[in-house]
């Protein structure tokens, strides 16, 4: 079955890094569109980023750019958020998720519509704090 098993979360000061490692099974895992997203307490998830299957094309919440990097070594089946320059605003549960379909894109703010993500892992704690 289709498992996404997250890793790399942690407390780290204002200010720091922190690279998030998303380990995917189950399926081809090359022909599927990975996001990221995160829910802070009290707050509803949101989308963060994701990277495309076919041509490795990315998307980024528009607050995040410059300070997030996502790649993906498929060889690896694995999916990577590189956080940089972190704020305490940045902690949350940072989860990664598979879209449905194989081929489908994620490239821009609807691509990441939680409704289009089918499977989904545990998350990962991340909190910043001095």
């Amino acid at each position: 079955q289709v498992q996404l098993v997250e890793s790399g979360g942690g407390l780290v000061q204002p200010g720091g890094s922190l690279r998030l490692s998303c380990v995917a099974s189950g399926f081809t895992f090359d022909d599927y569109s990975i996001g990221w997203f995160r829910q802070a307490p009290g707050k509803e998830r949101e989308g963060v980023s994701c990277i495309s299957s076919s041509d490795g094309s990315t998307y980024y919440a528009d607050t995040l750019k410059g300070r997030f990097t996502i790649s993906r070594d498929n060889a690896k089946r694995t999916v990577y958020l590189q956080m940089n320059s972190l704020k305490p605003e940045d902690t949350a549960v940072y989860f990664c998720a598979v879209v449905y379909f194989s081929e489908a894109p994620c490239i821009t703010r609807g691509d990441m519509d939680i409704d289009r993500f089918g499977s989904w892992g545990q998350g990962t704690q991340v909190t910043v704090s001095s």
